[in-house]
C-alpha cells in the first residue's frame, strides 16, 4: 500500500497548501472588489470538498467500467470541444471562448479533454499490445490528438494543447517508442511553433517575451516581472504568510496563474523546496505504480496522467521564474478553480485506486481487518478479468493462447510458462499442478506371485490360424 499512500499523502499536503494560500492571495482583491475577503477562499473550500466526493467515487470505479466506456466518453468530450466554440454556447474571457457557464460554474472541456484522452489511448494501446509496432502506435492515438489539439487551439489555449501533448508524450513512452521519434516530434514541434509565431504577432510577442520580460513591461513583460519581483522580494524565509505585497493587485491572477510567485513571496525559497518535493514525490509514486502494476491498462494510464499532472506544473513553476513563457496554465492541486480542481482530485483518486490493484497491495487489503466504513469508502479491488475471456484470473497472470499450437502460454513475472491442454471433456482451465510427494494408495495391496493364476485363453475359432 506504499505507492496508495504516497499519491494520497504528496496529494493532500499540496490541497492543504493550495487552500492556505488561495485564501491569503485572493482575499485583499476580493475586499477591495466589495466582497468579503473570505468569499474566494470558502468557494475553493466549497470546491475542494467536491474534488474529495470525486475522488472517492474515482476509488471505487472498476478498472474495466473505466475502458468500455472511455471510447464514448472521447466522443462526448470531442462534440463539447466542438459546442464551446459556438457563439451563445461557449463563454469568451480574456479573448479565448473555453468554458461552459453552468451558473454555479463556469466548465471547462479542454480539462476533462485530457484526461479522457489518457484513459482511452491507454485503453487502446493495451488492446493491441500484441501486434504492437512503431506504425500501429502512433496510428490509432496521433490522428485522435491532431483532432483534439486542433479543437483547443481554436479557442485559443496554447497551454491547454501543450498539456494534451504532454498526455501524448506519456503514452508513447510507455508503449516503448523509441527515443529517435521524439527528438523528430520536437523538431516538427518547433517547426511547427516557428510557423505560429510567424503568422501571429500576438503569440510571437507572448512566447518571446519570457526571453526579455524588461523590454516591454508594461505588456507583454508585465505579470513575469512582478512575479520575479515577489520572488526577490520573499528571499530564503519569505516575508510571512499573508504579508505579500504583490497580491494587492500589483499581480494579476495571483491566486491562480501566478501563485507559486504567493508562495516564494510569503513562504519564501523553503516553501518553494516543499511544493516542488511533493510534485517529486506524486511524480515518483505514479511512476512506481505503473511499475509495480500487472495490468498494461493502468501501466499506459498511470505513465499518462503522472507525466501530464508533474509536466503542468513544471509549466507552471518555469514560466513563473522566468524559464519558459507565459502559458497560463494552473499550479495543479494549489491555484484557484473548480473545475481542474475537482478534476485533478478526480485524476489522484484514480491513480490511487491504480495503486491498490497491485498484487501485493490487494493480498494486503485482503490479509488486514477492517471496519464497515473502510469497506465501504475503500473496497478491495477484485482480481483482473481478461478483456477477451471474461473469467476471473491470479492477480500475476494474463493468459495469452496461441493459435493453432494446441497449447496455453501464461505470461507470469518469472516468464512465459507452457502447459498442455486439459482432458476431452474437462473444463479449458488450469490443472491443478502434481504435487513432489507421491499419492497414499487406497487399493488392496497385490496378492504374492506365487497365488496370482494364468489369465484364461479363449477358445479359437476354427479356420483360422493360430
Amino acid at each position: 500500500m506504499t505507492s496508495s499512500h504516497l499519491v494520497l499523502g504528496s496529494a493532500g499536503l499540496l490541497l492543504a497548501i493550495g487552500l492556505v494560500m488561495v485564501f491569503s492571495a485572493s482575499s485583499i482583491e476580493a475586499a477591495l472588489d466589495n466582497q468579503s475577503a473570505w468569499e474566494p477562499g470558502v468557494q475553493q473550500l466549497v470546491w475542494a470538498g467536491l474534488g474529495v466526493g470525486a475522488m472517492l467515487v474515482a476509488l471505487r470505479l472498476p478498472i474495466g467500467l473505466i475502458r468500455r466506456w472511455s471510447p464514448i466518453a472521447l466522443i462526448v468530450v470531442a462534440a463539447m470541444l466542438l459546442l464551446v466554440l459556438v457563439p451563445g454556447i461557449g463563454v469568451k474571457l480574456n479573448g479565448a471562448r473555453q468554458w461552459f457557464d453552468l451558473g454555479f460554474a463556469l466548465l471547462q472541456p479542454s480539462e476533462i479533454a485530457k484526461l479522457v484522452f489518457a484513459l482511452w489511448g491507454a485503453h487502446v494501446l493495451a488492446l493491441r499490445e500484441r501486434y504492437l509496432t512503431t506504425s500501429s502506435l502512433l496510428v490509432p492515438v496521433l490522428p485522435v490528438f491532431g483532432v483534439l489539439a486542433v479543437l483547443v487551439i481554436a479557442e485559443p489555449d496554447f497551454g491547454g494543447v501543450v498539456s494534451l501533448g504532454l498526455v501524448l508524450v506519456g503514452l508513447l513512452w510507455a508503449g516503448g517508442m523509441p527515443l529517435r521519434w521524439f527528438g523528430w516530434a520536437v523538431v516538427a514541434g518547433a517547426a511547427l511553433l516557428g510557423a505560429v509565431m510567424a503568422f501571429s504577432v500576438e503569440r510571437r510577442d507572448r512566447i518571446t517575451s519570457f526571453l526579455d520580460p524588461f523590454a516591454d513591461p508594461t505588456d507583454g513583460g508585465f505579470q513575469a516581472i512582478r512575479g520575479l519581483y515577489a520572488l526577490a522580494t520573499g528571499g530564503f524565509w519569505g516575508v510571512g504568510l499573508g504579508n505579500s505585497a504583490m497580491k494587492w493587485n500589483l499581480l494579476p491572477e495571483a491566486e491562480s496563474d501566478f501563485i507559486f510567485a504567493i508562495i516564494g513571496e510569503e513562504l519564501g525559497f523553503l516553501g518553494c523546496l516543499v511544493v516542488v518535493t511533493l510534485y517529486g514525490v506524486l511524480a515518483w509514486a505514479g511512476f512506481r505504480i505503473a511499475w509495480r502494476s500487472a495490468d498494461r491498462f493502468i501501466q499506459l494510464a498511470s505513465v499518462g496522467i503522472t507525466v501530464w499532472l508533474v509536466g503542468q506544473a513544471a509549466m507552471n513553476m518555469g514560466y513563473v521564474v522566468g524559464l519558459l513563457p507565459v502559458t497560463g496554465v494552473t499550479l495543479p492541486l494549489i491555484s484557484a478553480g473548480g473545475t481542474s480542481l475537482i478534476l485533478t482530485l478526480f485524476i489522484v483518486g484514480l491513480l490511487a485506486r491504480f495503486a491498490r490493484s497491485e498484487p501485493a497491495a490487494i493480498e494486503a487489503q485482503r490479509a488486514q481487518t477492517r471496519g464497515r466504513l473502510a469497506r465501504f469508502l475503500l473496497p478491495v479491488p477484485a482480481a483482473p478479468v481478461d478483456p477477451v475471456r471474461p473469467r476471473r484470473l491470479p492477480e500475476d497472470r494474463a493468459p495469452a493462447r496461441s493459435v493453432g499450437s494446441g497449447r496455453t502460454v501464461l505470461h507470469t513475472r518469472s516468464g512465459p510458462s507452457r502447459r498442455t491442454p486439459a482432458r476431452a471433456g474437462a473444463p479449458d482451465s488450469a490443472a491443478p499442478a502434481r504435487s513432489e510427494a507421491p499419492r497414499p494408495r487406497t487399493a488392496a495391496p497385490r496378492e504374492p506371485l506365487a497365488r496370482r493364476q494364468p489369465p484364461a485363453r479363449s477358445p479359437r475359432r476354427p479356420g483360422r490360424p493360430g
